[in-house]
């Protein structure tokens, strides 16, 4: 166990890396990041900060000699140049999570080497690649960039032959995967922390929505999911037990599960770090994601988490901040969460908003009525 009193260091400085520090306060401990981003928002309230980019082998030298433990809450570094750190400081979230989780064609073998069920899928390196591979999983499909980034997707939905060359400008950007689509359900999403001993414990089952660019939009978070049988959510737990064990990180792993009609379930994404699904959980629940990720990497025993009420989630994006804003005066029982990212940052969410709610499908319609969202 990591005490009190020691440096926790977090390479990025977004908003993820934000809940991180609050956690990590809290609880007694200093903490710096490694950020290239001038008043990030995880910048406001640390201890220290390196400006530097998340590649710079002696910014991250320097930064790991501060710190007694080190942590990362984006996919954009190189697992090299955390490899060579663990000669320096702590690394208990590891490598190996993060070399699967920011390539989805890793990402695809370690699933499928785990038979865990995923969506049919090809390699494409050139346009005509597309084609033949799309013949075989068939229309519609979607061509996604190997190379997954946490601020945007790069995704292309082709729905015939005459939408191939729509994938141009993706390919040309190097390869990529051609996957099927997958008749929907429900999207859903569980979070598992897990220690170095090895104990975990889960957060509820949610379920997602996303924009046609793949960013999520909104998280609806039930006390129970009443038209979802328990043995999907055995499953679903289950799952999320082997990849987490199988990814030897501590810390918190997200897994995102495709749902389809038959009942049949698929994992679509997992992450090794905190993820936007389950921000959710610092206001409806009795220890948030953040929480439990800094405690699984200091070895500290793991809460069994308990939501307090249900609860739905969604973004406050450049385009409706100010429409948020004008609301907080009348919507006095939501809870806001402002990142505070500098003006000119090239982010698509800029914050969050959680409902707490007796009555789910109420309190979601009274937020369309605002036309914050629209379905």
């Amino acid at each position: 166990m990591i005490l009190p009193g020691s440096t926790i260091g977090i390479i990025g400085g977004r908003h993820i890396s934000k809940m991180l520090v609050m956690s990590a306060k809290k609880i007694g401990f200093k903490v710096g990041i490694l950020d290239p981003m001038e008043n990030c928002p995880a910048s406001q309230i640390v201890d220290w900060h390196i400006l530097a980019d998340y590649n710079n082998e002696s910014a991250l030298i320097d930064f790991a000699k501060r710190c007694d433990v080190i942590t990362y809450e984006t996919e954009n570094i190189d697992v090299n140049a955390l490899d060579f750190l663990k000669e320096y400081v702590l690394l208990p979230q590891g490598t190996f999570g993060l070399s699967v989780t920011q390539d989805r064609l890793i990402e695809r073998e370690f699933l499928d080497n785990h038979s865990i069920n995923i969506a049919p899928y090809a390699t494409a390196v050139v346009i005509s690649d597309i084609k033949e591979a799309a013949n075989t999983v068939g229309y519609p499909c979607l061509v996604k960039s190997t190379r997954r980034y946490q601020e945007e997707e790069f995704i292309v939905k082709i729905n015939s032959e005459e939408d191939v060359n729509l994938a141009v400008p993706l390919i040309q950007q190097g390869v990529c995967m051609v996957e099927a689509v997958v008749p929907l359900r429900k999207e859903l999403f569980v979070t598992i922390a897990i220690n170095q001993n090895g104990e975990y414990t889960l957060f509820p089952v949610v379920e997602t929505f996303h924009y046609n660019n793949g960013q999520l939009k909104k998280v609806k978070a039930p006390m129970e999911m009443l038209d979802l049988d328990q043995a999907i959510i055995n499953q679903m737990e289950l799952i999320a037990k082997v990849i987490a064990s199988e990814l030897s990180v501590s810390g918190v792993v997200g897994i995102e599960f495709f749902l389809t009609e038959e009942d049949n379930l698929y994992v679509n994404e997992i992450s090794s770090r905190p993820h936007e699904s389950s921000t959710y959980t610092l206001d409806a629940c009795d220890f948030s994601e953040y929480d439990a990720h800094i405690r699984g990497l200091l070895n500290w025993p793991l809460p069994k988490i308990e939501q307090f009420k249900p609860a739905v989630t969604f973004n406050i994006t450049k385009e409706n901040q100010k429409l948020v804003e004008s609301l907080i005066g009348s919507k006095k029982q939501w809870h806001y969460h402002f990142y505070q990212y500098p003006e000119n940052a090239a982010v698509f969410k800029v914050g969050h908003v959680t409902v707490l709610s007796k009555n789910l499908e109420e309190t979601i319609q009274d937020i369309k009525n605002t036309g914050l969202i629209d379905n």
